[in-house]
């Protein structure tokens, strides 16, 4: 693989100890990091945290000798959410910030975000400079002027404490049982910490790591252990968060599950109404539901859509002024509040919701009927453009047209693993099974 592609949709991810997510890599992108960043001789500062697994440990002092090597303070702030290191990067006036995390994916692997000072992630400009000083490598800080690095022990009681200010001062979360599940995550300790600050009887699962269990048949990729547990103690709401928190799936007390698109829904409705929603839109992906679009239009507000990837609906999220975004996935962007996705916040306006209607989240979570959607992943040998196929070309333009205005069809390469997606939405599923069905298998041929 090129050093071309070192950079994905979400910062850098592989398997761990394979390229790229080696510590020399690691080393060798925090240095060149850390020399974009320190421009000059003032005293410079990066924030580095991490989720659970056990190569977070090889890759935090990776980074921390490549920082240090550049003249470069660290700060590790330990296993704290990703969206702790957006908000810390910028009070603690750092130049930099560094969440080491996977997000969804398995143990196995691990990744690298960055953000700027201004608290979000960096965007492809910045990347790609980062990248041309890796590529022709650093050169070093002068003896006396190699970096510290020390910890920051108090760095999830900070983010404990704002993101309790984010929930309207006058209400409290008393009565309310709520199931948690934290994926044996980056938030296992801060998110029930708030919910149960708040005032909520908190049911914790997913709240013990082991470095190797991050994200294993528990959270947001697993809601199902949840939904069970809200039917079996009767909660009142259930909470999946991700391995790293930016991301938040949603279960009502029948034990049902909402995805993003309900919850940005809500959220954008009750913005609307209190004038709260600026540009009166809501930024989305390609992937959010037309039905979400369609519930969305007959409200007056407006549905921005973009790249799959929080860091698109973020870039159209400052390029418009609007300040609500979000993924399908359960990213939902606030940046009233937040600088990028931030799973626990997203679940407190939701609960805020609750507590001032009185209604069940049962009503809450069902702000519109989703058209029929479906989504079949295909893994493809690396080097491989199975896209690029006549065949497959020809069955999309087939697919197409016969959805026409009743439905869409979306195939694209997944940013973080080496996958097709292919997901297609119709008002009838007999006809978007047969679309798909076509498609599918002309796209597995060519994988």
């Amino acid at each position: 693989m090129s050093d071309e592609t070192l950079f994905g949709t979400d910062g850098v991810r592989g398997e761990a100890n394979s390229w790229p997510m080696t510590a020399e890599v690691a080393m060798k992108l925090a240095a060149a990091a850390g020399r974009y960043f320190r421009r000059d001789q003032q005293e410079h500062r990066v924030v580095i945290g991490k989720d659970t697994r056990l190569s977070g440990y090889m890759i935090e002092n990776a980074l921390t000798a490549g920082f240090t090597s550049t003249g470069m303070n660290v700060f590790l702030l330990g296993p704290v959410p990703t969206p702790a290191i957006g908000y810390l990067t910028h009070s603690m006036r750092a130049d930099v910030g560094v969440m080491i995390s996977a997000s969804h994916n398995p143990a196995t692997d691990n990744g690298i975000k960055f953000f700027g000072p201004d608290g979000f992630k960096l965007s492809d400009e910045a990347e790609a400079e980062i990248m041309e000083l890796y590529r022709a490598g650093v050169s070093l800080a002068n003896p006396e002027a190699i970096g510290r690095a020390r910890r920051l022990e108090d760095a999830r009681g900070r983010y404990v404490e704002y993101a309790k200010t984010t929930f309207p001062r006058r209400l409290r979360l008393d009565g309310l049982r709520i199931v948690l599940d934290c994926a044996n995550g980056a938030a296992y300790n801060a998110a029930p910490k708030v919910l149960w600050e708040l005032g909520a009887e908190v049911i914790p699962i997913g709240v013990s790591p082991d470095g190797f269990n991050i994200n294993e048949k528990c959270g947001s990729t697993h809601p199902q252990v949840a939904a069970q547990r809200v039917r079996e103690t009767r909660a009142d709401l259930g909470i999946c968060l991700d391995g790293d928190a930016d991301r938040v799936i949603l279960i009502d007390e029948t034990g049902q599950i909402a995805d993003g698109d309900q919850i940005m829904g809500l959220i954008a409705t009750r913005w609307a109404e209190e004038g709260r929603l600026s540009g009166n839109a809501l930024v989305a992906t390609v992937m959010s539901n037309l039905g979400l679009e369609r519930y969305l239009e007959t409200r007056g507000i407006a549905l921005e859509r973009t790249k799959v990837g929080d860091r698109y609906v973020v870039e159209r999220m400052r390029e418009g002024g609007f300040n609500l975004g979000g993924e399908q996935s359960g990213h939902i962007v606030m940046t009233d509040y937040a600088t990028t996705g931030d799973g626990l916040i997203g679940a407190l306006q939701f609960l805020s919701a609750m507590v001032e209607t009185g209604d069940k989240a049962s009503t809450l979570t069902r702000v519109f009927d989703p058209l029929p959607q479906k989504l079949v992943n295909l893994r493809y040998a690396l080097g491989k453009a199975p896209l690029e196929q006549d065949a497959v070309q020809e069955a999309i333009t087939q697919a197409e047209s016969r959805l026409g205005r009743a439905g869409r069809l979306l195939i694209r390469k997944s940013g973080t693993e080496p996958l097709i997606r292919v997901m297609g939405e119709a008002e009838d599923m007999g006809l978007l099974e047969d679309v798909l069905e076509k498609v599918v298998s002309e796209v597995r041929a060519a994988c």
